[in-house]
């Protein structure tokens, strides 16, 4: 219910994504939606891209018609490479091991990984993370403490995945800043 009430706001806001990574995906590539949650970023990619897409989850809640597998493991049902790229929107601070999820990602794409994630770099941001981890992991029943990292440590942890920093940009800053990492694989 949650994501039907504010689904005008996400696909807005997937449509500026999908603006801001015009010069990293081709249309027609294939894309995974990694923690694809109600599949409104994932459809917005697979139409604005004209690309083939499958989104995956821990947990099937997605409100639009996307293809789905569900993946209650720490490794992907998927055969490595078999994606152009590999797309994750706002995922990481939600998971209690980004970095094996970060490490899959690696195995199954190709080219890339586009990651999109909050940065809680003043005090205000960190306030609105924490109000946002709480009220999401009490909403969603989510097992994982959610947990947000700074710029420096996603760079750290980029590079100890051998993860090549292809580009970055803050995206939005207020009240949590919003970070486009796009990753060489």
């Amino acid at each position: 219910m949650y994501y039907r009430l504010f689904r005008k706001l996400y696909e807005r806001e997937a449509i500026r994504m999908c603006q801001k990574c015009r010069d990293f995906i081709r249309d027609g590539q294939r894309i995974l939606d990694l923690g694809c949650g109600p599949g409104i970023v994932g459809k917005t990619f697979q139409e604005f891209f004209r690309a083939e897409l499958l989104g995956v989850d821990i947990v099937d809640r997605r409100v639009v018609d996307i293809p789905f597998k569900l993946s209650g493991s720490s490794s992907l049902p998927l055969k490595d490479n078999s994606f152009d790229l590999v797309l994750i929107s706002y995922v990481l601070h939600h998971t209690s091991q980004p970095k094996a999820l970060l490490g899959e990602a690696k195995r199954v794409s190709r080219d890339k990984i586009i990651v999109f994630e909050d940065i809680p770099d003043t005090w205000i941001s960190d306030i609105f993370c924490r109000l946002h981890g709480f009220s999401f992991d009490k909403l969603f029943r989510n097992p994982t403490k959610t947990t947000f990292y700074s710029e420096r440590e996603w760079k750290e942890v980029f590079k100890q995945l051998g993860l090549n920093l292809l580009f970055s940009q803050r995206v939005n800053n207020f009240p949590v800043r919003k970070e486009l990492f796009v990753l060489g694989v």
